[in-house]
């Protein structure tokens, strides 16, 4: 029995590419130094997997930045923007298309379907010319060759690379983007011969998004790109690949069908109805490579369980033809769980990481061809017995308060626009209020603070004074800025949703389970293993501290359920929802602690509610539905005058903006600069919003400075479609990845803006 990785965590262990990424992009190394980090990596990946037994071992799915930009190079598509002229494409050209530069802007970037991961979206249109630009594949090909390691080269498929893309700026919206295929096409087939040259037996194709509601014009795109590829690929084996979801039976019929592929993958984790079609027909002499081990989640797998359901599929495919995969890539959870050394031992028994996974992926192949591990499998249940038995997971108290929860919508009682009356009573915010969304520059010697701390080379009060002092210095360039709501900086948070989790009970967290979210940018979810609550205020001292320091309002910065939940390993023995509540209800005490202390302007981040919406639409409401009222749960008992923030970003907010909206929040800051205005969008077409709203101005994930002028365009674009009394001036997203060399400047710029705006609108009056 066969066994498949779909893809692999390209960041290393320790996060190698992550700082040699960072080194070269400040200068500090050269391509070289960061060419020889990636190639040492990719060598130990493929080795783990070699030596594990895994038989399909992927190659480039490693990226400098992400899979589909690399796809962009390959092709040649290449925005005229970065006078890129032809040839193989480097390091500048591709850093610039992800990250701008000192005179360019970046793509646009957001969420890889209903992950925390990213990507850099592709912008198409009928004058493109497509050159083959990147060897890339076929190099690493070469290379994993030459360690002796035979892999399957992993494409991001022609048909799921268009329907990603947008159309470029100056091109219609409604351009069909399906009708550069025949242009794409032809470079896919110059890359296949080159791998065919290079010796490679399989090629493997992601079409994730084959998963998605589909109309047929587009799956007939599939049949057609296909087709087209046959001949091409004649002498080599091809999978294409599925995961995130179930697969509707439309696709799957088209899936099934296609000409001159050998196999096909499926994410049989979270798309457990496929198996109803598997069951229902599969073509003969095909390879179904069945991903049963979960590629998102950390839980280790229940191996009795997926021993039987790999029985029955076996019954129905041939053993020759069946092969034990991945749900999707392991790219979506932590490295290697070794690294976890101070991690609870009970708690680390119930857990499997990257390399471990691997692991259970070939156990599985294993014991399927009669070579099964006794002592692993007996201890594997073990672990789940433990797991579901732990007096820790289960607490009745949590349980029976988000029980109670279902009886009410939780709204606040007054409506928004009294609301906003009463703050700006209180408040006497100028038209235009300019605010910032969180976080400050996280310096070195901030972080070395923060660790010492954590290693207890220094005390709690060295500690309270270090942090208190970068408090002030944040709050007062703020008021040199002339900011009208200032922040805190979050100078005592490594992470926005790990902060929270210390101090909630049910979550455990680690100290190496970085995750990559786009470029060097890595998160360390938390893992939630149990009922959650909140022994004790979490935010109330620094807020308060920090408010002490000016008489500006300061927000109280807090993490919202929806978004602790989709940013977290979430345990995966009670429906979602319920576990979001429970969340839902801790953040509530903490935001009833800051009003009480005096904080009269509370932010609670849902950056990730979009995040988590289903990539069915017949499964959005229910999402919505609970979505929301968690984060109404949260204020619902706050006083008018208290003015309740959220932020969201890097995400389409378009087609969920009434959910937006039915979340009732006070004021919204969201992501617009990036996605190039296309939230503005939603509001010229009609939609009503009555509350108030910070689209973001400028890009914080780009180092370019925006010039005052440029600021105030995008304002004028919002004044366009939004009054005048509701619009707040803000960035994109919080600051804690830029310098304050890039930060200030910025800032001066965005207030500077407001004020010539107000200037302007007072004079016409």
């Amino acid at each position: 029995m066969a066994s498949h990785i779909v893809g692999y965590p390209r960041m290393g262990p320790k996060r190698e590419l992550k700082f040699a990424l960072e080194s070269f992009w400040d200068g500090k190394s050269s391509a070289e130094d960061l060419e020889k980090v990636a190639t040492d990596l990719r060598a130990s990946i493929w080795k783990q997997m070699s030596d594990t037994g895994i038989k399909y071992i992927p190659s480039n799915t490693f990226s400098y930045y992400d899979q589909v930009l690399d796809t962009t190079a390959m092709l040649g598509a290449v925005p005229p923007r970065y006078n890129w002229t032809g040839g193989e494409i480097g390091f500048s050209t591709y850093f610039s298309m992800a990250r701008g530069n000192a005179s360019l802007p970046a793509m646009e970037m957001t969420k890889w379907f209903d992950t925390n991961y990213h990507f850099i979206v592709p912008e198409l249109g009928p004058d493109v010319k497509f050159s083959y630009g990147s060897h890339k594949a076929v190099n690493e090909y070469k290379e994993a060759k030459a360690l002796g390691v035979d892999t399957v080269p992993v494409l991001v498929g022609p048909v799921s690379y268009l329907l990603l893309s947008k159309p470029a700026k100056g091109v219609e919206k409604t351009f069909p983007l399906l009708s550069l295929l025949d242009k794409i096409l032809p470079i896919y087939k110059e890359v296949i011969a080159e791998l065919k040259a290079a010796g490679a037996s399989w090629i493997q194709f992601d079409e994730p998004t084959l998963v998605k509601d589909l109309e047929s014009h587009q799956l007939e795109a599939f049949t057609k790109a296909y087709a087209e590829l046959e001949s091409t690929l004649s002498g080599v084996n091809t999978i294409v690949e599925t995961y995130f979801a179930d697969v509707p039976a439309a696709a799957y019929k088209t899936l099934t069908s296609l000409s001159g592929v050998s196999g096909f993958g499926f994410d049989l984790v979270r798309g457990a109805q496929t198996l109803d079609l598997i069951k229902g027909g599969f073509p003969a002499g095909k390879y179904l490579f069945a991903g049963v081990v979960d590629g998102r989640n950390i839980w280790a797998n229940d191996l009795a369980a997926s021993l039987t359901e790999l029985s029955s599929l076996e019954a129905i495919v041939g053993k020759d033809k069946l092969v034990v995969s991945t749900s999707c890539s392991l790219l979506h959870t932590a490295v290697d769980l070794a690294n976890e050394t101070k991690l609870d031992e009970e708690i680390k028994s119930w857990l499997a990481f990257a390399a471990q996974k691997i692991v259970e992926v070939n156990a599985l192949a294993k014991a399927l061809s009669g070579e099964k591990d006794e002592a692993f499998y007996s201890a594997n249940a073990a672990a789940h017995a433990s797991r579901k038995s732990s007096p820790r997971v289960n607490n009745e108290g949590v349980q029976k308060a988000a029980a109670a929860l279902r009886g009410s919508d939780h709204r606040r009682a007054t409506n928004v626009s009294a609301r906003l009356d009463a703050q700006q009573k209180k408040l006497n915010l100028p038209i235009l209020p300019t605010t910032t969304i969180g976080s400050f520059p996280q310096t070195v010697e901030l972080r070395r603070v923060r660790r010492e701390y954590k290693a207890k080379k220094i005390s709690e009060e060295e500690y309270v004074k270090a942090i208190k002092e970068e408090i002030s210095k944040v709050v007062k360039l703020q008021e040199e800025l002339d900011i009208d709501v200032l922040v805190h900086g979050e100078p005592e948070r490594n992470d926005m949703v790990e902060y929270f989790g210390e101090q909630l009970s049910g979550f455990a967290f680690t100290a190496n389970g970085w995750v990559q979210s786009y470029g060097s940018r890595c998160v360390k979810p938390l893992i939630i293993y149990g009922d959650v609550s909140r022994p004790n205020p979490m935010t109330v001292f620094w807020s308060t501290a920090a408010q002490s320091m000016t008489k500006r309002p300061m927000k109280g910065m807090l993490t919202g359920p929806v978004t602790i939940l989709n940013w977290s390993f979430v345990r995966n023995d009670q429906p979602r929802f319920e576990t979001c509540y429970q969340i839902a209800l801790a953040i509530k005490d903490e935001v009833e602690d800051l009003e009480k202390a005096g904080i009269t302007v509370i932010q609670i981040d849902e950056a990730a509610l979009r995040e988590g919406l289903p990539l069915r639409k017949s499964e959005h409401a229910f999402y919505l539905d609970w979505a929301v009222h968690s984060f109404r749960i949260t204020n619902v008992g706050v006083q008018d005058t208290t003015q309740i923030h959220t932020h969201m970003c890097y995400s389409n907010f378009n087609d969920i903006i009434h959910s937006i909206i039915n979340m009732d929040a006070d004021v919204i800051t969201i992501e617009n600069s990036r996605s190039d205005e296309k939230l503005l969008s939603v509001f010229r077409e009609g939609v009503k919003y009555g509350a108030g709203i910070g689209p973001g101005v400028y890009d914080i994930h780009s180092p370019r400075i925006p010039s005052t002028e440029e600021i105030a365009d995008r304002i004028n674009k919002m004044l366009a479609v939004l009054e005048t009394n509701i619009l707040w001036v803000n960035p994109d997203c919080g600051l804690k990845t830029r310098k304050y060399g890039e930060v200030k400047p910025a800032l001066e710029n965005m207030v500077a803006a407001a004020k010539l705006l107000r200037t302007n609108l007072a004079s016409a009056k």
